[in-house]
Order: C-alpha cells, then structure tokens, then sequence
C-alpha cells in the first residue's frame, strides 16, 4: 500500500486547521522563550545539564533499573516488566481480570497511546475511559491526539460542541466554559465507579522509587482518589537518578510545554496507601515498557531517548506547525516523531523511513529541547539509514538531485547559475521540460528571486 507523504497530506489540510496549529504552537513557543530568559540566568546551561544526566541514565540503565525496582517492591508496589506493546497490554488486562475489574479511568499517558491500550481493554470488555479532557475528546471522536501535550490542537470549539450534542453531553453550545463544565459532570461519577486508575509517569527516582506525575486538569488525582487499584505505566527510559534532580527537570518540563512556572498538580507516588492514611490505592502496579526501547538504545540515535514529552520541538518547528500532527501518522508527530516513530518501528523501518525527511533540518527543534537532543543529527543518520537499507522512496513529483550535486558542487557552474537565477521570476512553470520539475512545481510557488548578491557584499566588505 502506498504510504501517505507528509507534503501529500499538508495539502488537504483547511486553513483554519492549520491556522489553529500555527497560532497556537507559534504563542507557546514564544512565552516559553521569554520566561526562560526571564528566570534563568543561563537556561541553556540548564539544557545541557538536564541532557548530562539523562544521557547517563540511558548508559546506566542496567544499573538504574534494578534499582529503581527494588525501592518501588519496598514502598508496597509490584513491578511488572514488558518487553512488548503487546506484553503492556496484557499485563494490564492480568491484572483487571484477577480484581473482577471492568471499568478503567485514565490519565493522560503517551505510553499508553503507544500502544493502544484503551482499544486492547475495549476488545476484552474493559471500559477505559480518557480522563483529560482533550484526550477525552480523541476518544469519543475515535480520533487520535496531534500534540503531545496539546491532544486536540487541531479542533475548535464548534467541532467539540458538536461532537459533545452527538454524544448526549447537552445540546449544542461551544462556549468553553459550558463545554468544560459538561465533561466534568459526565466524568466525574465514572472516577467513583472505576475499579481501576491508571496514570502514567514524567519521571522516577531511581533513588526513592517515586513517580512523579503532573497535570493541569487534576485528572490523574481523581484517578487515584476512588480506585482500590492503581497501575502505572512507564517507558524504561524514564528515570532520573535522585530526587534532587527532580527539582531541575519540573522547572525545565513546566517551561517548555506549556509555558508555566509549574504544572498546577505535581504528584509524588512512593506506592499503594500506608495504613494509617485514610484514602488512596490498595494496590499499586508498576509496569515498565521496552517496546523497541532496548534496541533503541543500541542504536546511534540512542539520545532520542533523553525526550521528556514537553512538545516543545513541535511547537517550534515550521514543518509542524504548516501539516500538524496527523500527518506524521504515529502517536508521536514533529520532531520528535520523525526521529522516534521509526525507531520503535523495529522490523517495520521502512513503513516511517520517510518521516525523517519531514524536515528542514533548521536546528530549531534542538535549540528548544530541555534536554539538548540532537535532533537534527538523529534524521540524518536515519536518512542514511533509509538510504542504506533503500527503505524509502521519493515522493511524487521529487525531482533527482543529481543535477544539484553537480551544481552545488562546482563552483563555476554555481556562480553561472546564480547570474542567470533572476530568469526564474519570468519562467512560466508549467512550460518546465522535465517532468519531475513540472509535477515538483505544481504544488509549490516559488518565492521570489534573491540571490546573487551575497558574494558581491562579502567581496566589499573584505575591501573596506
């Protein structure tokens, strides 16, 4: 079946929709900018620092997992290890079924999404119910979130209201305060009546065996506060070393996703209620997910996995920001989907190998990461992955670069090319004789001509 390309799908997107995207990425990249500076004296040491310990946790990861396991059975949990999506899954199922469960509330979990937990549960008579209100949306839609943090940066208003009238959540209204209001009242007797909650981690300290979990919704609290059992579900890539370390990944987090101080709930979770608290979960399961991570890992582009899930690349990123998230066709869209979607692939590479090329390879998405991920080095080596593996084909109406490696490497013919550049303004496209060009134009627009002045500025310059 022929893959769906990213410049395929960005021309079916509508204005608004892209619009949407653009507005609302381009004002939380800005105001992330802005506090940084602001609070920080120097946030791109921050940065680095935050990558330092994140790289060493990945290169110690066999250190670091006995132990965090070790201090996670002692606060009362159970550790569960799955070396699949599959295995995630059933784990999960497992454990419900030994309870008599069937109802699930969820909280916001990527891990979770990853590997289609809530239609696994649906299939085996499980009600897992989203509990943030935008992946609450993607579900009752039967859709698929666009934004890491943001799951429904793609909709507006009037479509929630309208999916919110069909559902038989009150009759048509997109005022936000309405439509907010509603969920709260069809979600709030499912957390009483769930059997199950289920969350899953920012972060864990391989010190103490704390999950660290935040939200903006509360959602993950209510998740926690009436089931008898809770169940988390991590990537192994998860931890952090100390719990000092904490302090300076919730600072770094908070910023670049979605440009707070601090997340408005910040929970730590040692494991299930002690015995003289009054409230919280009887049972607690910890379930950490490999799915492709270990391979990953032995990979060279291993530091993908220092990403802390803030969305901070797609926020910045112009590619993004133009086709949205569902053109990347994985639950993880921009920049760092391009990297991590055909990684954790595994043997179905050739099925993603195209999204590395879904970038203009600008450095920005590095320039923001909280943890200083080489971005645009990780798609270059899986560019010449692809290439090596011949795993990808050029898309519709790509012309052959042969004749721009010649060009751009000789530099006579460069600058002969440069003199008779402006002719491009006057050259009607579609009269182009070689028909790559001619489809490659058909959905492009050229910019106007601007070249050949930069060698006639620096010549100056070097005179004066």
């Amino acid at each position: 079946m022929a893959r769906q390309l990213i410049d395929q799908f960005a021309a079916k997107v509508p204005a608004d929709k892209r619009a949407a995207v653009y507005l609302g990425t381009k004002t939380t990249h800005e105001k992330r900018t802005q506090m940084l500076l602001d609070q920080f004296a120097d946030p791109d040491r921050l940065r680095q620092l935050a990558g330092e310990i994140k790289q060493h946790v990945l290169e110690n990861l066999d250190t670091y997992l006995p132990q965090v396991e070790a201090k996670l059975t002692a606060n009362g949990a159970r550790v569960h290890w799955a070396a699949t999506g599959e295995e995630a899954c059933a784990t999960v199922l497992q454990i419900m079924q030994a309870r008599g469960a069937t109802k699930m509330v969820k909280a916001k979990t990527m891990v979770s999404e990853e590997i289609g937990l809530a239609g696994y549960l649906e299939k085996h008579g499980i009600e897992a119910l989203e509990t943030d209100l935008g992946e609450f949306i993607v579900q009752i839609d039967h859709d698929h979130p666009s934004h890491l943090v943001r799951p429904i940066i793609h909709k507006n208003r009037r479509e929630i209201a309208q999916s919110f009238e069909r559902e038989g959540l009150g009759v048509y209204n997109d005022d936000p305060a309405t439509i907010t209001r509603r969920a709260r009242q069809y979600l709030r007797h499912k957390y009483m009546a769930a059997d199950v909650g289920l969350t899953g981690a920012n972060f864990v300290s391989a010190e103490s065996g704390r999950l660290l979990v935040v939200t903006n919704e509360g959602n993950s609290r209510f998740s926690l506060a009436a089931p008898r059992c809770h169940i988390a579900l991590v990537g192994i890539e998860k931890l952090v070393p100390r719990d000092r370390d904490l302090g300076l990944f919730l600072n770094l987090l908070a910023r670049s996703a979605t440009a707070q101080s601090l997340t408005v709930y910040t929970e730590f979770i040692s494991g299930p209620k002690l015995p003289t608290q009054p409230d919280g979960p009887e049972e607690m399961h910890v379930i950490f997910v490999d799915n492709h991570r270990t391979e990953v890992l032995a990979s060279d582009c291993r530091e993908i996995l220092r990403c802390i899930r803030c969305g901070a690349c797609l926020n910045v990123c112009p590619v993004y920001r133009q086709v949205s998230g569902h053109a990347y066709r994985s639950v993880y869209p921009g920049p760092l989907g391009a990297v991590l979607s055909p990684l954790l692939a595994g043997g179905h590479f050739a099925d993603q190998a195209d999204l590395p090329k879904a970038s203009s390879l600008c450095g920005a998405c590095q320039e923001v990461c909280p943890v200083n991920i080489p971005i645009p080095d990780l798609l270059l080596r899986l560019r010449d992955k692809a290439k090596r593996e011949h795993a990808t084909l050029a898309a519709a109406g790509t012309p052959p670069m042969g004749a721009w490696a010649i060009l751009a490497s000789q530099p006579v013919v460069w600058k002969a090319a440069l003199a008779v550049g402006q002719i491009m303004d006057y050259l009607p496209l579609g009269l182009i004789p070689v028909p790559a060009l001619r489809a490659w134009t058909a959905r492009r627009t050229l910019p106007g001509w601007r070249g050949g002045e930069f060698r006639k500025w620096l010549k100056n310059r070097n005179k004066s």
